[in-house]
């Protein structure tokens, strides 16, 4: 990065956190602090609901996912669209008609306090982790890339989102995730755009989607039925079904970008607005991975994409080991080009009876590349048995920094951080609100006629949850993939979440005693499935499957531990 990317990437991330912190500067009523202006209009509300799902690691992370596995990640988000339509029909209706500020008010309502504690308790904790997740994962890349030190990295994006998210709360949150997002889809056109005019001349679109979808990367369904599959077409309509519905309507992040506004019509559309876009948004960042993946076929490729960690063992004392495993790839990397050529070339002049043997060929010459990249993995676990070989989530950042002009590379960089502030700034106000509402105000009662006291109550605990987010990032480490990371925390709670409000919503006879401790049965079996699932094969299916699981025991439990207690009936939610 040189002093124009430098000056890019400051004025964009200063910019749009001293915006919003000007603007809200003088919010004062907690109403406004926790739930945002009651004018919002629905456009804002569906940019602040994708803004807060969209992390940096959507746009780090999601491409590598890309250039790795292909573009079937995206059937992850095939329910996406079914649970927001059903969020609008029943969720977000009772929601309003209360007026609660958090989705676990309506579980006290419905049920009882140790209910309404509970679900918010499992959704601080999930939140709470999610939260040093999403912080970092954009620094631990960046830092490693540029050089920078990790802990700075973490503390300084940490700090810069706690200013303006505790300045302004909720309003400051949407105020700029409206900027975030506009530089985010700025920047991802012009990576592509880019990406585009540096392929190979004469290849174009159409020609490297050819490549992709040769080299198996443009599968965008699989039909299996096997539960050892992570992404399938069953997956994603049922595991991510259930993700999508508690996530949407059950997690206080997002409940909370959507339940103000000026009527329930602009939750809607805003929901609404997130169901049609969702799907291509992700299909586009994955498309984008699987072109980077045909552009590196034709370029000089590293054997291990996290180049600095590459050299700081290539540099050592088993070097040569190293040095050995860098050649040999290149050899086989310039072989393959050929292969890939005369593959084109024969598939251009309509050679159908020769086209078979040269694409058989060219698969076999990328498969002898990937086994000297598990080599490459291999070795280095052999110098380092901590070192991290999962190399995806670099190869973007890697694309940006390498053939991007300057200035477009700080604009790309401000996408990843301009990513992380936008959600990490509404998991913030999402936990604050939670920890200020469902918990402090049952052991010190917020004063009716102090506003100027609750909103500080509010902020200190907003500011706190920021604190521990920072202190989370500083000392973990993520061996997976950085979007199946926050996914499979999300799948570990969600799906329990989600069957004590389908609970609420639809078993009307079940009370809150019964749910309950259905919900305590439910979340320790699906911890016992994750912890158990690498020593009892059976136990290993995919993590999407935790989301149905989870919900579905958590209901039937209920339902039986209700035939056994003496007060067989609920009670429904009070009104307002």
């Amino acid at each position: 990065m040189n002093a124009l990317d430098w000056t890019v990437l400051l004025v964009t991330m200063v910019g749009i956190a001293a915006y919003g912190a000007w603007h809200t500067r003088h919010t004062d009523h907690l109403d406004t602090y926790l739930k945002g202006s009651n004018t919002t209009r629905w456009g804002t509300i569906g940019i602040s609901v994708m803004a807060t799902q969209a992390s940096a690691i959507t746009f780090l992370s999601i491409p590598g996912q890309g250039f790795e596995s292909g573009i079937g990640f995206v059937q992850n988000y095939f329910g996406l669209p079914l649970a927001l339509i059903i969020v609008c029909a029943v969720f977000l209706p009772i929601y309003r008609q209360l007026g609660v500020y958090t989705a676990y008010e309506f579980l006290g309502r419905r049920f009882d306090t140790k209910t309404r504690l509970l679900g918010a308790g499992l959704f601080l904790l999930q939140r709470g982790l999610a939260a040093g997740v999403t912080i970092y994962a954009p620094a631990i890349i960046l830092a490693t890339v540029l050089g920078w030190r990790l802990d700075l990295t973490i503390i300084g994006t940490g700090l810069l989102v706690i200013i303006y998210t505790v300045t302004g709360g909720s309003e400051a949150v949407s105020l700029t995730q409206k900027w975030q997002m506009g530089i985010i889809f700025g920047g991802m056109v012009t990576a592509f755009l880019i990406l585009l005019a540096r392929l190979p001349v004469g290849l174009g679109f159409a020609g490297a989607a050819h490549i992709a979808g040769a080299m198996g990367k443009l599968q965008a369904v699989d039909f299996s039925f096997d539960p050892d599959k992570r992404y399938t077409l069953w997956t994603g309509l049922f595991g991510g079904l259930f993700l999508s519905l508690s996530y949407f309507g059950t997690d206080q992040s997002q409940v909370q970008r959507y339940i103000g506004g000026a009527a329930l019509r602009e939750g809607r559309l805003g929901l609404m607005f997130n169901a049609l876009l969702k799907i291509p948004m992700q299909f586009f960042i994955l498309l984008l991975g699987a072109l980077v993946f045909v552009f590196y076929l034709f370029q000089p490729a590293p054997v291990f994409y996290n180049r600095v960690e590459w050299q700081r063992h290539a540099g050592g004392s088993g070097g040569s080991t190293f040095r050995a495993l860098e050649q040999k790839h290149a050899l086989l990397h310039a072989a393959n080009q050929e292969r890939i050529r005369a593959w084109l070339d024969l598939r251009d002049r309509g050679n159908i009876a020769a086209e078979p043997a040269a694409r058989a060929a060219m698969l076999a010459g990328q498969n002898d590349q990937e086994a000297v990249r598990k080599e490459a993995k291999s070795a280095l676990l052999a110098a380092d048995p901590l070192a991290k070989t999962k190399d995806s989530d670099y190869v973007f950042i890697g694309f940006i920094l390498d053939q991007l002009p300057h200035g477009v590379i700080g604009l790309l960089i401000a996408v990843m951080i301009a990513a992380a502030l936008g959600s990490k700034a509404g998991e913030l106000n999402a936990l604050g609100t939670t920890t200020t509402i469902d918990l402090w105000r049952h052991f010190r009662p917020l004063a009716a006629h102090d506003e100027a006291r609750n909103v500080r109550v509010a902020k200190w605990l907003t500011a706190c949850w920021g604190f521990v987010a920072i202190a989370f990032a500083l000392f973990a480490g993520f061996a997976e993939n950085l979007i199946e990371a926050i996914n499979i925390i999300g799948s570990i709670f969600y799906g329990v979440v989600l069957g004590i409000f389908l609970v609420a919503f639809f078993l009307k006879k079940v009370g809150g005693t019964a749910v309950f401790w259905a919900a305590i049965v439910a979340q320790t079996l699906i911890f016992a499935l994750y912890l158990l699932r690498h020593r009892v094969p059976a136990l290993d299916i995919s993590y999407l499957w935790y989301n149905l699981i989870g919900c579905a025991f958590c209901v039937a439990l209920s339902l039986l531990l209700q035939t056994m207690l003496p007060d067989n009936t609920g009670h429904a939610p009070s009104q307002p």
